[in-house]
Order: structure tokens, then sequence, then C-alpha cells
């Protein structure tokens, strides 16, 4: 797979991927429009809603409606901005198998995401002049 990225004036990044245009920008204090997600805010939604896409699809093999289901993601930054905790709580409603519950927790963790979070690849950046 190739990304492809692009400028859109100002601070807009934009990335091409397959047939799609992902947006992001920086907030107004950042000197951006903030007209789209951070390009760091749209790593931290691709985890939650990585997770997301994996509880949809354990209750979707169940027959287990998904309305009233929703993730919700918190972080803990330390001073450079980095993350040092991402919590992901997965909010069901009151008439979900209680059977489930664990298999919900562990497929969320499944996430492609959290996995190279945990098992980081090695990342190279090169220029090329031409």
């Amino acid at each position: 797979m190739e990304i492809k990225v692009t400028f859109d004036g100002n601070k807009k990044v934009n990335a091409q991927v397959g047939n799609h245009i992902v947006c992001t920008d920086q907030p107004v204090n950042g000197g951006g429009d903030d007209s789209a997600v951070s390009p760091f805010e749209l790593f931290l939604a691709s985890m939650a809603t990585c997770a997301g896409i994996y509880v949809k699809g354990f209750c979707d093999n169940r027959n287990i409606p998904t309305e009233g289901i929703s993730l919700t993601q918190t972080h803990a930054f330390d001073a450079k901005g980095m993350a040092t905790e991402i919590t992901i709580i997965v909010n069901l409603p009151k008439d979900f198998p209680e059977k489930y519950v664990d298999s919900v927790v562990h497929v969320a963790n499944l996430c492609k995401v959290k996995q190279h979070l945990t098992h980081p690849p090695v990342v190279a950046v090169k220029a090329i002049i031409g």
C-alpha cells in the first residue's frame, strides 16, 4: 500500500489512501484553521475506531444488535504531549449478553493499531531529490 501526502494550504496536510482522501489540519493555536483533526488526533482515533470495528464484527457474527454500544477512549499525556496511557471503554447496554462481556474486551484488544503499538515496526524516513 502506498499513501501519498499533499499540502492543501496553511497547515492542511492530506493523505490519499487508495480512493480516499484523509484530511488533517492543526488547531488555531498551532497555526492551523482547525478544519480537520490533527495527525496526532487521527492516530488516536485510529485506535478507537479499530477497536470499534472488532467489537462490531464480534456482535455481527453473533447477531447481537450494536444499537446502544459505543466506545469511549481517554488519554493521559506527559509534559511533552506524548501519550502515556490510553484507555478504551466498551459501553454496553443493559441487555447485552453477560456471557460475551469478556469476549468483547478480548476482541477490542486484537485491534491491529494496538498490536502495532505493542510490537512497533521499524520506521524509516528518507529524502529523494528530483
